[in-house]
């Protein structure tokens, strides 16, 4: 549907065309007001001179019909697919807020922003995979985050289907996925999707599978963690070249403030080799989301020890006692915040212990480490060694003992 022809204004079967909201290579997305339900959609027309080639007809409609096969909240919702005076057009749920690749703007996002959207694309593809939908194409600019951080993938013009059960009420796809990313070349050959993020096989025109969308997702989460691409060049050429024969920059590396195990995850997604890569959706998701627990336990006690530091004192929250001892045991001072106390020698806790005390309290429920407990004017209560006590520990789960096992 061209400029000159805009149906904006127009009603259009049950449809009144509002707005238009974005374009790409498959359509004219716009907003409309579907006047039998009362609700706003989402109307992406072919455009009259696509509707004369049936190859992009039949792309146009595959697309609806691989999106309506499911239904996943991280995959926009496509309502029906329909025909009006020789206009083709697929009507979708209507989305609020922006594309992956306007919100990154070219930026790194933030890893706390950034492992809540990948879980639910890999989510989405975990669900699309189940019914033998591979999507070929996942990049920002078919990725759309709604204003409440809600991911929805679009455009499945190019999903190739494997084995489908349609069902009349299943439906999926995406609203603003035409929204075209500045500078993304994409190749008309029998290599399908968007260079930038294509997988290997794809380069080589190959088959693809389930983990086809892995690389593409590893390559838009490298993007999204370092601003930068792992596979990039001037021209097509030298992009096939560095997705074939190039290994990239740990993503890590790129941005060094991220956790060594974020870039094993992305390093794995991103193997050449289909069979070393990540196997499936759910195994991307299952380490993105230890990582995001592991990063939040993390988190939570540090802000415990820093909680000890300033003297307060959680509501309701349990502490352990780190008390710090060159020869002997010292009796823990009463004090009913303590539950656990631990004894360490020399002048503090640090390194592997230290890290093994914050992980084992968190894992007991939100009990806080107290490193300073025996000191700044609270020292122990009874400076004489007591025989029962077996002289350095050498494993945490031994060194924290409950109060009323404990041998001081």
């Amino acid at each position: 549907m061209t400029e000159a022809i805009s149906p904006v204004g127009q009603t259009i079967s049950h449809y009144s065309v509002i707005r238009k909201i974005g374009s790409g290579g498959m359509g004219v997305v716009y907003e409309a007001e579907d006047s039998r339900l009362g609700r706003r959609v989402a109307l992406k027309f072919l455009p009259a001179e696509m509707a004369k080639d049936s190859q992009l007809l039949e792309r146009f409609q595959r697309e609806a019909r691989a999106a309506s096969a499911l239904n996943h909240p991280n995959i926009c919702t496509v309502h029906a697919i329909e025909q009006h005076e020789r206009q083709h057009f697929i009507v979708m749920e209507l989305l609020e807020g922006q594309t992956l690749a306007q919100r990154m703007n070219g930026q790194p996002m933030e890893l706390e922003k950034l492992l809540p959207l990948a879980i639910q694309i890999a989510d989405a593809l975990e669900s699309a995979h189940a019914k033998g939908i591979v999507h070929r194409d996942i990049k920002p600019a078919n990725i759309f985050v709604s204003e409440r951080g809600q991911v929805k993938i679009l455009d499945f013009g190019l999903a190739k289907v494997e084995k489908l059960n349609l069902a009349a009420d299943s439906t999926s796809i995406s609203a603003d996925d035409t929204m075209a990313e500045t500078g993304a070349l994409t190749s008309p050959g029998s290599a399908m999707g968007t260079i930038m993020y294509m997988s290997p096989e794809q380069a080589r025109g190959g088959l693809v599978d389930a983990r086809t969308d892995l690389f593409s997702l590893g390559t838009v989460i490298y993007q999204m963690a370092s601003g930068s691409l792992p596979f990039s060049g001037d021209t097509s050429a030298l992009v096939f070249d560095a997705i074939l024969n190039r290994e990239p920059l740990p993503v890590d590396t790129v941005n060094s403030g991220l956790p060594r195990e974020f870039g094993r995850i992305i390093d794995k997604t991103l193997e050449k080799d289909r069979n070393l890569r990540c196997q499936s959706a759910t195994e991307l998701k299952t380490d993105l989301i230890r990582l995001k627990r592991d990063l939040e336990s993390g988190k939570k006690a540090a802000a415990g020890m820093s909680d000890s530091k300033t003297g307060t004192v959680r509501s309701g929250s349990k502490s352990v006692a780190v008390l710090y001892f060159e020869r002997h045991y010292y009796r823990a001072i009463e004090d009913p915040r303590v539950e656990y106390i631990f004894a360490a020698h020399g002048a503090g806790v640090s390194g592997q212990v230290g890290d093994a005390i914050a992980d084992w309290a968190t894992t007991k429920g939100g009990i806080r480490v107290d490193g300073n407990f025996a000191a700044g004017g609270k020292p122990a209560a009874d400076h004489h060694a007591t025989g029962g006590c077996q002289h350095g520990f050498s494993a945490v789960e031994r060194a924290l003992r409950p109060r009323d096992e404990r041998c001081f």
